[in-house]
């Protein structure tokens, strides 16, 4: 397994791309953006094919991309993945998609006779240039032990959910649900101790050998807010996207989460206040924004 595709050059895409790169695997890289791709040479890799071709020539291919409708696009299209793929070849999707996308995908390889695995990650742009992301793998059991050699060079934690094609998604969507509250949980508290004089510096200190603490509120405060610089790891859209895809699941098992709900009206307004395309921790300057003083002894 020498010849690597990666579809998608982006956060997440290309510094897994060079790490494999410098593992020592040929390494094709396909982006929309002419100037990722011109990034992506110059580090050592091949541009210049389409996924058609990367299909035709590559032992195992990785897509890292922003959105469903990119992921279906790439495998589902005319010139997509899965028709055009050797049937030798593993795909390997490690983008955050709706489960029904997942599904959808694999009905299609298995029609094919084509490998197909399901793999979001978690870690962000941090773990997926250190080679420490958590994969969360959905499918097959044998062609999961197939990708090891290639994604133990890009993670530490390593999971294979179930042979549910959609066992890793669910895993993940859980997971940034959870990132969800906490980066609003962070956000309000962090408003509260502003607006009470607190030295935020210093409560990070106390929380963080606390109950209170969580690798979010160290993520969000250390990185983000304490520095005013939101330029993003993960962009708050993507947040609001994967909460909305929580809230998807939650429908078609007809459950009702009203928390779950309304925390995804905050990530909503918060893109639509203009902060969709800063970090997901910009939502501490839209609680900020919002405060509001309680009258004392009682209420609005």
């Amino acid at each position: 397994m020498k010849k690597i595709g990666v579809i998608g050059l982006g956060n997440m895409g290309m510094p897994m791309a060079k790490n494999l790169l410098e593992s020592g695997f040929t390494v094709y890289g396909n982006d929309r953006s002419e100037l990722a791709e011109e990034v992506f040479q110059q580090a050592g890799g091949i541009i210049g094919h389409s996924a058609t071709r990367m299909a035709g020539c590559c032992d195992i291919i990785l897509t890292s991309l922003p959105s469903s409708e990119a992921v279906e696009s790439v495998y589902l299209g005319k010139e997509g993945l899965i028709q055009h793929s050797e049937k030798h070849i593993l795909l390997m999707d490690t983008s955050t998609v709706s489960p029904s996308v997942n599904r959808q995908i694999s009905e299609e390889a298995q029609a094919k006779g084509i490998a197909f695995l399901a793999a979001p990650v978690s870690g962000g742009v941090i773990g997926a240039e250190n080679r420490s992301l958590t994969f969360m793998v959905g499918g097959s059991a044998v062609e999961y032990e197939r990708s090891l050699p290639v994604i133990s060079l890009l993670g530490e934690n390593l999971f294979h959910v179930s042979e549910r094609i959609d066992g890793g998604t669910i895993s993940k969507l859980i997971n940034n649900l959870l990132i969800g509250f906490y980066t609003a949980g962070v956000s309000e508290a962090l408003t509260l101790a502003k607006e009470n004089g607190m030295d935020l510096d210093k409560l990070f200190e106390m929380l963080n050998v606390s109950y209170g603490q969580s690798r979010i509120y160290e993520r969000n405060f250390k990185s983000f807010i304490a520095k005013e610089n939101y330029d993003p790891g993960f962009a708050l859209k993507l947040l609001r996207k994967d909460v909305g895809f929580a809230l998807q699941l939650a429908e078609e098992n007809r459950l009702h989460l009203p928390i779950s709900q309304a925390l995804y009206a905050v990530y909503e307004e918060a893109e639509q206040a203009g902060l969709g395309d800063e970090d997901m921790s910009a939502l501490y300057k839209r609680i900020g924004e919002q405060a509001i003083a309680f009258p004392v002894g009682g209420v609005v």
